[in-house]
């Protein structure tokens, strides 16, 4: 299992595309990912699958061979996000994300729990979900524009020893210049070049999305609820590999 410190070079050859399994049952999802590839996705489960299903439908995710993503955006007292995390890391998970607007005390609890085993989980801070825009931040007292939010967010994931942050690409370019290499992005909302953005007010496409300087990009409905999904799949890397080759030329 790659660690952070392996994949700061953004090795395109592990799979960098994180499939979002927002679905409402492990009959749905499991039957989804064995038309997919645990060498060329890794997975994500969220909270409605969570919810449904619990963790068994994790544990059986692993057992074909992904990598997961536990996207449940712990926030909450220190010590329950710390028992959260602790319990995220006995099952085995790759990745698993905290909310950063816990707060400083909250986030190093996080790490505390994880752990400083080799096999750990990534340990990633959400920062500013990409269905807000500035209008909507502003209706729950964020009057900032959304990337100085990010940017603030960012930095105390960053002070307190997570591995990186959950940003839109329209904020990452800003971070990837800021952060080291090994401050890892994972970035949601992307879709093809002319897709539906459909409840996502801030997207990007792959190629946008690597040019920008993200790691892993966090792909749903385009992939999900495609007819052929190892084909979808397939597009979304062939578009995000021609960026990749063309940033290194």
């Amino acid at each position: 299992m790659p660690r952070a410190d392996c994949i700061h070079q953004r090795d395109f050859a592990e799979p960098r595309i994180i499939v979002a399994l927002d679905l409402a049952s492990a009959g749905q999802a499991l039957d989804l990912v064995d038309r997919l590839d645990p060498t060329r996705c890794r997975l994500k489960v969220g909270n409605e699958l969570f919810v449904h299903s619990g963790p068994e439908v994790v544990k059986r995710l692993i057992d074909r061979g992904y990598s997961v993503f536990l996207d449940l955006k712990f926030h909450d007292i220190p010590n329950t996000v710390a028992g959260a995390c602790r319990a995220a890391a006995d099952l085995g998970v790759w990745m698993v994300n905290v909310h950063a607007l816990g707060g400083k005390e909250m986030l190093e609890a996080a790490r505390r729990a994880v752990g400083s085993d080799s096999q750990r989980p990534l340990l990633i801070g959400v920062t500013i979900l990409t269905s807000h825009d500035t209008q909507s931040l502003g209706e729950i007292g964020l009057r900032e524009d959304p990337s100085v939010v990010v940017d603030r967010l960012a930095e105390l994931a960053q002070h307190t020893g997570l591995d990186g942050v959950v940003c839109s690409a329209q904020e990452a370019f800003g971070l990837r210049a800021r952060f080291a290499t090994d401050f890892l992005l994972v970035v949601p909302g992307i879709r093809a070049l002319g897709a539906q953005a459909d409840d996502q007010r801030r997207v990007v496409t792959p190629a946008a999305a690597v040019a920008a300087g993200a790691d892993y990009l966090v792909v749903g409905r385009p992939i999900t609820q495609a007819a052929d999904p190892l084909w979808a799949l397939s597009a979304l890397e062939q578009e995000m590999y021609s960026a990749r080759h063309r940033l290194d030329q």
